[in-house]
């Protein structure tokens, strides 16, 4: 049974629509385009699972998709958790193409494509951190000390796996997809004891929902990009030119001779991914090219969202973001 279902990543939205106002000759377009096609590479690894993981049976198998929990003074981010009353089993997903190398002996992973080496952080040393935030977190709310484990989940089909040093424990927990199945069979086999009633997993899976906090993403601070520097406008949904214009009463693309219904909510989303998380009267009009003060208003109060303050001060924001 899927507790908490995937959703395309906040970072994936944001960048994407950095990318959308961020003018086509910035000297950052290119890093912020390579960080969304990696991201989006990982996101379609995780969605590749999907395949595998339906064929689980649903009546045993408590799923979380993009779970994150706070750890310490930071989040832990978690692709997939199976949850049972036997196990928490953790799935660390990696979507990389070419020769993984784990190299046991010094706890590196590298990536070789074309006979040059990439190093990147080690997915065995992400999953044990994920698992000891899991361990935390049934510790910190009184659950039976369910065992923990992890896999790290090899997504693509064509990447080869290479191993520098013996570790047979390690190397158990690391499979391509097609083997997935084989491996939690294998954990179900090692994992026979039942610790969970079933009362306290349904309230270990509220809790671990409810405690679910997505991290704050700055990334126009991260990238040393200006607010100023962005284009304002709606923008047109065909074809992501803008600023679109008003015309007939509509929102209307000069570009692709298209017409859009939703142009300010899609205008008021991207502020809300990109700037802050509430907009006032005033910012919603310079950003999305509005003059009228009671036209923005009226937009403003039917968009769904969530008003604070009085008069000049009263401010509007969404209950989620993406919202």
């Amino acid at each position: 049974m899927i507790i908490k279902a995937r959703k395309v990543p906040l970072i994936i939205l944001i960048l994407l629509a950095l990318l959308r106002r961020l003018p086509k000759n910035h000297d950052k377009r290119s890093q912020i385009t390579k960080e969304l096609a990696r991201r989006q590479a990982g996101y379609q690894g995780e969605e590749s699972l999907d395949y595998y993981l339906c064929r689980l049976p649903e009546k045993d198998y408590m799923i979380f998709h993009d779970l994150n929990l706070p750890f310490g003074k930071y989040n832990c981010q978690n692709d997939t958790i199976l949850l049972t009353p036997k196990l928490a089993l953790i799935l660390e997903t990696k979507n990389m193409t070419g020769t993984l190398k784990f190299d046991l002996e010094n706890e590196q992973f590298f990536q070789t494509i074309d006979g040059n080496d990439k190093g990147y952080t080690d997915p065995i040393a992400q999953a044990e951190m994920h698992k000891a935030c899991i361990q935390e977190f049934l510790s910190k709310y009184n659950f039976p000390p369910v065992p923990v484990d992890y896999l790290v989940v090899i997504s693509n089909p064509y990447a080869v796996i290479s191993y520098n040093g013996n570790n047979s424990e390690v190397k158990k927990r690391v499979c391509k997809s097609h083997n997935l199945l084989k491996k939690i069979d294998m954990f179900e086999k090692m994992y026979t004891n039942e610790f969970l009633t079933e009362k306290e997993l349904r309230k270990l899976c509220k809790l671990l929902v409810k405690k679910n906090t997505p991290p704050t993403i700055h990334v126009l601070e991260r990238c040393g990009i200006k607010r100023s520097e962005l284009r304002t406008g709606p923008h047109c949904p065909s074809c992501d030119y803008l600023p679109i214009v008003r015309k007939k009463r509509k929102w209307y693309c000069p570009s692709c001779n298209t017409f859009a219904n939703d142009a300010l909510d899609r205008a008021l989303l991207d502020y809300f991914l990109l700037f802050d998380s509430k907009i006032t009267n005033h910012e919603f009009r310079a950003f999305a090219h509005i003059t009228s003060v009671d036209a923005a208003g009226r937009h403003l109060r039917s968009a769904g969202l969530t008003s604070s303050g009085e008069k000049k001060n009263r401010s509007y924001s969404p209950d989620t973001i993406p919202w």
